[in-house]
């Protein structure tokens, strides 16, 4: 039968196959084709023939067509067939299909929708049929039978699509279903539908089926919906994210998807390859991230913003015209959570309305953990994003070697906080990835060398940072680090210092790189650059401290600061200690020659030898006889000369020139240390071996130092020809060398009474010599701030460095005030029967608080050992501590007669400095130290907080303060007053904001502040501050503001002259004397504050309703989440509008405060104008505007408006009084009038800025008027016209006062001027 079909079609006319056909039966023709098929014989040409037999022309044909299509399809499915028959069959049947009549291609489309929705494909190859139906389909014009009605092709293909997607697809055809939509002619609606239907998918799908799925949805994208799919990408692997680390935490799986973390990180990037590779052929997909991405920075970035969304970011950052503006999205996002974050800390208010959200960093750094599973795509984004986060907001430029932050303090915070995420992010990938470290590397060491002029702690500390964490790894990059030496003579000593600790680990496995730097060293040695020298000296004496000469004390005897990890590597070393003892003997020779350089270089080996001793104590001989052989070139051997030192020597002149060639305080200070710690560590080892035979040196600079001390008491200052008739002036020689003698001397002094008192073992004539050298001391000292006069300045930032070390000023202080050992008593009450020496030995602790503020460390041993520092720390606290308590400072000052501050005073200011330099230096350690200032020291069994010790010590000054404030007026001391505030403010920092002791403070706080009226202004300010800083923490300080501003009004009275102001008394601290300006331009930096939170939730709440394109039906209920928050900025807006209702009809005085007001209002104006901007987008949506906001509209209108606009005039009648008042002057002095008119223009400036601010707000509130249908503007009175208007009667006078006094026309023009032409004048 197959023949003859095949040999009638083959005729020229198809009339016989048609008749032959028809006797047919359906059934026949099915079986014969499906035997043909399945055989893989001619089934193409026999399905030919049946077409031509049964036309379209015909109803039956067609018909009878239809079957045989829908038998070829089942045939199809039933994967009965070879590849090569089936894709013949295909082919057939989609050239066929635009023959159909349209009533036909509806009944084949609806079949193949069924088969999908039932679930009866099978292998699913018919389905590239239908993307030829759904097009034939659209091409249809004629109406068709649909269901009941009529519809047109197009019409029912729409129809036909929405059914499709919205039944049940099976999983396995999901991708093929995807890829068939490609092909059809889509509507941007009919994209929607299917891009939703498919983004349901994903969860049903196997992890392993994604990827190929999100690749066909990419391309079908193109015809649409790119910010829909993307998102739902992003949406559904975040959700993935987070569920998968919920079940590593927990041992739930969920049903689809329990697979290992490696999967899941392998299919995110193949998708993000997937996704980047669609952005490089469609730019558009691009944009439509980027608008992702700015979207998450401005509103609530909890949906677009996760690790995988900032994976995709990254890896967008390799085509290159995204590249910078990726990153620039990236970096203020980054900056951006961290002030976020910041502003959420500081303020309750805030906090009680947003939930805490994740933060940024810590989805980039797991960003960087997930880069393991092979992202290499991302790890080049994440490198270039750590180095520029660093850059950005890394320190900036230096001036006089301190490091200024470019930006003001609150900024910091966030700044510090970016830059250490790019050092943990370049740290982190540097540990991961081997393939980019020698690139992060050689970035960082390029940083450290070409950017000597600004600071680079930053990079040596992530240098140091990765050579700490795997030294042996970073061998292979050698040459990159020797390079690198080459500059070490160009560099800043700073820089040198840094880059020399950070690199000493490879030192240790590298012979290469330490030979390399030695012979760098040693060129340096002798630079003609002193930078260079000086560089050489600290890289020489960072070798000694840190290779260890056989027999050296262990670390545990001596305190070492070298990281544990660089201790392994030294274990591990290609060269033993005997070879150390060859190569440190090498380098103290070079040192040796150092010597003979100049003062600043010998300084820096004195400061150097007591470490290199304490670390290398092998090399004591070497280093004690160097000093010995040093001193003696300035030493007067004879017993009976005086004075005992040659002074003379150690002055350079040259020419006119005259310098400091010698440092001998220095090198004394030097000796002493060095010896002190011989005797207490090597000679007790030595006494035990019996090794005698090396005490020569330190007998003998025993007995120099005595010899030396018992010659600087006999000697007067004549002697030293530096008494009172002396020149001591800084423009001639003699002065200038005078000067430098009597620095030498006084710090010989000093070392010399720390010598005594630490070989005194408490005898009673040590000290008695103590207290003879602190007289030579303290009278040189005072010529000097006699004489000083105009070079005072100069002088005391000379004498700022004590020459005690931190350890013996806290033995000092704790003999002095706490030693009540009945032995000690007789000698001790030497020290004690001198004020004057007692006021010395706490200021000198002062001077050293003050430095560790400053640097960080303190000068002297130990001074860099930030564990000593801490513990010397602890014990000077508890003795200032004991001592400001136990003799308060009314009980001194009425006993004494003498000048300066008294004891207890300078106690209290040192309390003050070490409590704000331990929460800036160590706040890990409060704990500890608020452990240590407890006077019960036995241990105790149950654990204090933090809280309850600082509230502890927070009650003892409190009671300090109360005594001062109810003390009579004329002995009220403002300074203690002050410092004890900062102290509480201190403390206060260490409560925690929940804890009932928090809300104690704060309440007696409050009472203070409304019971103690002492007018100072500076105490006020104080007060005002911490009750501000208090409160903030526990709500809003907008109620607050408002009482406070009702008082400043009673005290200020009204710019209306003719009204009463009604006095309230809220807070006595507020009067006559501390209205204005303390206290009024606090709460205006208050108000601030709270503008500022306002209009960041305005931003934060538009930002969401940008995001949400809000369905008709559902935009009522869609937004409720933001009822609180609108309410919350509604109430606050409103009070803070009865605050400045107060203040602008306050007669505040002309400066400061008026302009700051008028800032300030001009603010709330703005942020007026935002909130109604905001409900014009709310007004879009449907939803109408809450009753609260008219009312807050309408307070306004009437509260606000038109008492700015009554103030501005009281201003400018000011103005006028004080440019009329300027004229009279100039009369007599000309020189009075230009600095008055420069003041009132100054104070009128901010005035346009405010009208045009109230004009904007009243011109949006039109808008929303219009919008909402409610009439806003009933209660608000349109601002009169501020045009130029003529006033007759001042005209005249003007013209009068021309007539009379005709040189001085202009000035009184000026004057003559109503407020209505000067405004005029100021709005052109």
């Amino acid at each position: 039968m197959d023949q003859k079909i095949l040999s009638l079609a083959a005729e020229k006319t198809a009339d016989r196959l048609q008749k032959f056909l028809q006797t047919l039966k359906e059934d026949d023709l099915a079986n014969l084709l499906q035997n043909q098929a399945v055989k893989g014989k001619a089934a193409g040409a026999l399905l030919r023939a049946i077409f031509k037999g049964f036309p379209c022309s015909e109803e039956a044909g067609a018909l009878r067509r239809l079957k045989i299509y829908s038998c070829c399809v089942q045939l199809l499915e039933s994967g009965d067939l070879q590849k090569e028959v089936a894709s013949e069959i295909i082919g057939l049947l989609m050239l066929e299909v635009h023959n159909f009549p349209g009533a036909l291609l509806v009944e084949l489309a609806s079949e193949f929708v069924d088969a999908v929705k039932q679930g009866n494909l099978t292998n699913g190859k018919s389905l590239e049929l239908l993307p030829i139906i759904f097009t034939a389909l659209a091409t249809k014009k004629e109406n068709l039978a649909y269901g009941k009605g009529e519809l047109s092709g197009e019409e029912c293909k729409k129809q036909l699509i929405n059914t499709l997607c919205s039944g049940r697809w099976d999983h396995q055809y999901v991708i093929q279903l995807t890829s068939m939509f490609k092909d059809v002619p889509l509507t941007a609606e009919e994209v929607e539908t299917v891009v939703e239907k498919v983004l349901t998918m994903f969860s049903k799908l196997n992890l392993q089926e994604i990827p190929p799925l999100v690749y066909q949805l990419l391309v079908l994208s193109s015809k649409g919906s790119r910010k829909k799919v993307l998102e739902g990408i992003i949406t559904f692997f975040n959700k993935l994210d987070t569920q998968h680390s919920e079940e590593q935490n927990g041992d739930e799986l969920l049903d689809f998807v329990t697979v290992p973390s490696g999967e899941l990180r392998h299919v995110e990037g193949t998708i993000i390859l997937h996704i980047v590779f669609a952005i490089k052929l469609d730019c558009e997909l691009g944009r439509e991230l980027l608008k992702l991405l700015k979207a998450g920075q401005q509103g609530d970035f909890s949906s677009n913003i996760c690790p995988f969304s900032i994976a995709l970011f990254l890896s967008v950052t390799r085509i290159q015209r995204f590249e910078e503006q990726v990153f620039d999205l990236l970096k203020s996002l980054v900056i951006k959570s961290f002030k976020d974050l910041q502003l959420l800390q500081g303020s309750k208010f805030l906090q009680n309305l947003v939930p805490h959200r994740c933060c940024v960093s810590t989805m980039i750094l797991e960003v960087v953990k997930n880069s393991v599973h092979s992202w290499d795509h991302v790890t080049q984004g994440l490198v270039e994003l750590g180095f520029i986060l660093m850059d950005s907001y890394g320190p900036k430029k230096i001036l006089d070697g301190k490091t200024i932050e470019a930006s003001s303090g609150l900024s910091r915070m966030p700044n510090q906080h970016a830059c250490k995420l790019g050092a943990n992010i370049l740290l982190e990938t540097f540990k991961i990835h081997e393939m980019i470290r020698q690139e992060i590397l050689e970035q960082v060491l390029n940083r450290v060398v070409t950017r000597g002029s600004s600071p680079i702690t930053h990079f040596i500390d992530l240098l140091s940072d990765i050579i700490m964490y795997s030294p042996l790894v970073l061998q292979s990059c050698s040459s990159k680090v020797t390079e690198t030496f080459d500059y070490l003579s160009f560099l800043p000593l700073q820089t040198v210092q840094g880059l020399m600790k950070a690199v000493l680990p490879l030192l240790k496995v590298s012979l290469s790189i330490r030979d390399s730097l030695i012979l760098v060293l040693r060129k340096a040695m002798f630079a003609s650059q002193l930078d260079a020298r000086k560089s050489a000296v600290a890289g020489f004496l960072l070798l000694l401290k840190n290779f260890k000469v056989l027999g050296s004390l262990s670390s545990s005897q001596c305190s070492q600061s070298i990281g544990i990890s660089q201790v392994h590597v030294d274990v591990h070393s290609r060269y033993n200690s005997v070879a150390n003892e060859t190569f440190c003997l090498e380098i103290m020779d070079s040192l040796r020659r150092c010597l003979g350089q100049q003062a600043d270089v010998r300084l820096m080996l004195y400061e150097g030898f007591y470490d290199v001793l304490r670390r290398n104590s092998q090399l004591a001989n070497s280093v004690m006889q160097t000093l010995l052989s040093q001193l003696k070139q300035f030493y007067e051997p004879e017993p009976d000369m005086l004075p005992p030192l040659k002074l003379e020597a150690c002055i350079l002149t040259q020419g006119d020139q005259i310098s400091l060639q010698e440092p001998l305080d220095c090198l004394l200070c030097c000796i002493q240390h060095c010896l002190a710690w011989y005797k207490s560590r090597v000679m007790p080892l030595q006494q035990k071996e019996e090794e005698e035979e090396e005490e020569g040196f330190y007998q003998d600079l025993d007995d120099m130092l005595e010899s030396i001390t018992s010659r600087m008491i006999k000697s007067e200052l004549e002697d030293f020809e530096l008494d009172k008739s002396a020149d001591f002036s800084q423009s001639t020689g003699i002065g200038i060398k005078n000067n430098i003698c009597a620095f030498l001397v006084m710090g010989v002094c000093e070392v010399l009474i720390e010598y005594n008192f630490s070989v005194s073992n408490f005898s009673k004539n040590k000290f008695e010599e103590v207290l003879s050298l602190f007289m030579c001391y303290k009278e040189l000292s005072d010529i000097l701030n006699e004489k000083a006069g105009k070079g005072k300045t100069k002088m005391a930032s000379k004498t700022n460095d004590s020459f005690l070390s931190m350890k013996f000023v806290s033995d000092l202080l704790t003999a002095l005030f706490r030693d009540s050992t009945q032995s000690h008593e007789e000698s001790l009450s030497v020290l004690r029967s001198s004020n004057e020496f007692m006021r010395y030995a706490v200021s000198v602790a002062l001077q050293k608080v003050q430095q560790l503020k400053e640097m960080g460390h303190v000068s002297g041993p130990d001074g860099r050992n930030p564990e000593k520092v801490f513990q010397n720390l602890c014990d000077i606290t508890r003795v200032l501590l004991w001592r400001y308590t136990s003799i308060p400072t009314s009980v001194e000052e009425s006993g004494k007669k003498e000048k300066g501050k008294s004891i207890s005073l300078l106690c209290l200011e040192g309390l003050q400095k070490i409590f704000s330099v331990v929460q800036q230096f160590y706040h890990p350690k409060i704990h500890q130290f608020l452990r240590a200032l407890d006077a019960t020291d036995k241990e105790e069994e149950v654990e204090v907080s933090v809280t309850q010790r600082a509230a502890f010590q927070i009650r003892q000054f409190q009671r300090s303060l109360l005594n001062i404030l109810s003390s009579q007026e004329e002995d009220f001391n403002s300074k203690e007053a002050l410092l004890l505030v900062t102290v509480l403010s201190n403390l206060s920092k260490l409560l925690e904001p929940s804890s009932t002791q928090f809300v104690q403070m704060l309440s007696w706080t409050t009472k203070i502040c409304k019971e103690n009226s002492w007018e100072d202004a500076s105490f006020c300010k104080g007060l005002m501050n911490l009750l501000f800083s208090l409160h903030v923490l526990c709500k809003s300080p907008v109620t607050l503001l408002r009482d406070l501003s009702q008082d400043i009004h009673g005290h200020l009275g009204d710019i209306d002259q003719d009204v009463e102001v009604e006095k309230t008394n809220h807070f006595a601290v507020v009067n006559l004397r501390t209205a204005a300006p303390t206290v009024c331009l606090l709460l205006l930096s208050q108000a601030e504050k709270v503008l500022e939170e306002v209009d960041w939730l305005i931003t934060k709440l538009k930002g969401q309703v940008s995001q949400e394109i809000i369905p008709e039906e559902a935009s009522s209920q869609a937004t409720l989440p933001n009822h609180p928050i609108e309410k919350a900025i509604i109430i606050q807006l409103g009070t803070l509008l009865t605050f400045f209702h107060e203040l602008v009809q306050t007669a505040l005085p002309s400066g400061s405060c008026v302009d700051t007001l008028l800032k300030d209002l001009c603010k709330m104006y703005t942020i007026l104008t935002a909130l109604v901007r905001y409900y014009l987008q709310v007004c879009q949506h449907s939803r109408g505007i809450p009753k609260n906001m008219e009312k807050l509209v309408k307070l306004s209108g009437s509260h606000l408006t038109p008492l700015c606009y009554s103030f501005i005039s009281y201003i400018q009648n000011k103005k006028s009084k004080s440019l009329k008042h300027a004229g009279e002057k100039k009369k007599e002095k000309t020189a009075a009038g230009p600095t008055a008119v420069a003041r009132a223009l100054r104070e009128t400036k901010p005035i346009p800025n405010l009208i045009f601010a109230i004009e904007q707000y009243e011109k949006f509130l039109i808008h929303l008027s219009k919008r909402s249908k409610v009439n806003l503007m009933q209660h608000i009175k349109l601002s009169t016209s501020r045009d130029f208007k003529i006033k007759g009667n001042i005209l005249d006078m003007v013209l009068q006062e021309d007539e009379d006094e005709d040189e001085e026309g202009t000035a009184s023009e000026h004057e003559g001027h109503n407020k209505e032409p000067a405004k005029k004048k100021r709005k052109k």
